[in-house]
C-alpha cells in the first residue's frame, strides 16, 4: 500500500470499528510498522482534521463519538484499484472515434475528468502525471459494436475466423457470452456450435460478422467463470497441468510481488531461488511468458513443459550460431 492507500484505509477501519482499535491490529491490516502508524495518524490529525483519540483504558484508536460518524475524508479519494479504473476507462474513452455514440460518451468523459481533479492535494488532474502504456495491443476490427449488440440481444452471429496456429480460416456459429480485455487486446469468449463448445476467438482475427435471429445459447456465469479462469492466461478449459518453476536469486525479487494465477502456490526455497506452481491447461501463452525470462527462470515439471522449453532454447541459441558462422565466413 502507499500513503494515500494507507489514509483511505484507516478511514474506513475507524468508521467501521465498534471499539478502540489497539495499534498492533492497524500495523497487521495496513502492512506497516508502529512508526508508519503513528505518522499516519499525526498526519490525518493536523492536516485531515480527523476525530481520531486515543482511549489509554481500551488501549486502542477511534474517532471520537461526537465527530466520527460526521466525519469524512476531505475531497475524494481514490485507492490504487479504483484510481487505476477510472484512468483505464478514461483512456478507452479517449480512443474511441467519432460517431454516433459521440454524445453520449462526452458526459461520461467529463465526469470522469472531474472526478480525476478533485484528488485531494491536486491543483491538477492525476492524470496528467500518471502515463498507461499499451505493449503489443492489436487493433479490435470493425466488429466489436456489433458483436457487443448480438449481446445484449441474446442472438447468435455467424462470424469468419483466421487461426494463426493453423493458418486456415474457417466459418462458425457462435452464441456470443462476453467480449473480454485481455493484455491490452479483444477477446470473444462464446459457445461455438460447430466444435460444441467454449472457446475464445480474438477480434483481430475476425473478418466478417454476420447477424442471426435464432436466439443465443445462454450459460450460466458460474460456469464461464469456472471454464474461463481456471487455465492459464486467456487459453480455456479445464487445468489438467501443474508446472512448477523456479526463479534466479536474482529474478526473485521481482517475480516474487507478480500475480500470475489466482491459485498460484509459492514459497522460498533456501538457496534464495523462489518456486512458483501454476496450473495450466495449454503450454502456448505459459511458455511466450517464461521464455521471456531465459535462463532466470527453470521448467522442473512436468517434464512435457521443461523439454519443450529447452527445445526453444536450442533453437534460439542456433539461430544466433548461424548468424555468427555466416559473419565468419
Amino acid at each position: 500500500m502507499d500513503r494515500f492507500d494507507r489514509i483511505f484505509e484507516l478511514n474506513r477501519i475507524f468508521q467501521s470499528a465498534r471499539y478502540p482499535v489497539s495499534r498492533q491490529r492497524l500495523e497487521e491490516e495496513l502492512e506497516c510498522s508502529r512508526a508508519t502508524v503513528k505518522r499516519l495518524i499525526e498526519e490525518m490529525r493536523l492536516y485531515l482534521n480527523a476525530p481520531v483519540v486515543y482511549d489509554r483504558k481500551r488501549n486502542g484508536y477511534h474517532y471520537d463519538a461526537a465527530e466520527g460518524e460526521m466525519y469524512q475524508l476531505p475531497g475524494l479519494w481514490f485507492n490504487a484499484s479504483e484510481l487505476q479504473a477510472l484512468l483505464t476507462v478514461q483512456q478507452l474513452l479517449a480512443e474511441i472515434q467519432p460517431g454516433l455514440l459521440e454524445s453520449h460518451l462526452q458526459p461520461l468523459r467529463r465526469k470522469i475528468d472531474q472526478l480525476l481533479s478533485r484528488q485531494p492535494g491536486q491543483v491538477e488532474p492525476v492524470s496528467r502525471h500518471i502515463r498507461l502504456l499499451r505493449a503489443a495491443a492489436r487493433p479490435a476490427g470493425p466488429y466489436l459494436t456489433q458483436l457487443a449488440s448480438a449481446l445484449a440481444a441474446r442472438h447468435r452471429v455467424s462470424l469468419k475466423y483466421y487461426n494463426r496456429g493453423s493458418d486456415k480460416v474457417t466459418e462458425r456459429e457462435v452464441s456470443p457470452q462476453r467480449l473480454t480485455l485481455y493484455r491490452d487486446n479483444w477477446y470473444l469468449d462464446a459457445w461455438c456450435h460447430m466444435r460444441e463448445g467454449l472457446r475464445t476467438f480474438a477480434l483481430d482475427a475476425i473478418s466478417d460478422v454476420r447477424d442471426s435471429d435464432q436466439a443465443a445459447i445462454e450459460l450460466p456465469g458460474e460456469q464461464l467463470d469456472a471454464h474461463f479462469s481456471e487455465a492459464y492466461g486467456i487459453f480455456s478449459g479445464s487445468a489438467s497441468h501443474q508446472a512448477i518453476l523456479r526463479f534466479t536469486r536474482h529474478r526473485a525479487r521481482w517475480v516474487a510481488k507478480e500475480s500470475w494465477h489466482p491459485r498460484q502456490q509459492s514459497r522460498w526455497l533456501e538457496d534464495g531461488r523462489y518456486e512458483l506452481v501454476l496450473p495450466y491447461a495449454h503450454t502456448a501463452e505459459l511458455i511466450m511468458d517464461l521464455m521471456r525470462y531465459g535462463a532466470d527462470v527453470e521448467v522442473v515439471s512436468p517434464p512435457e513443459l521443461r523439454a519443450e522449453i529447452a527445445d526453444r532454447l536450442r533453437q534460439a541459441v542456433a539461430q544466433y550460431e548461424a548468424d555468427q558462422s555466416e559473419s565468419d565466413d
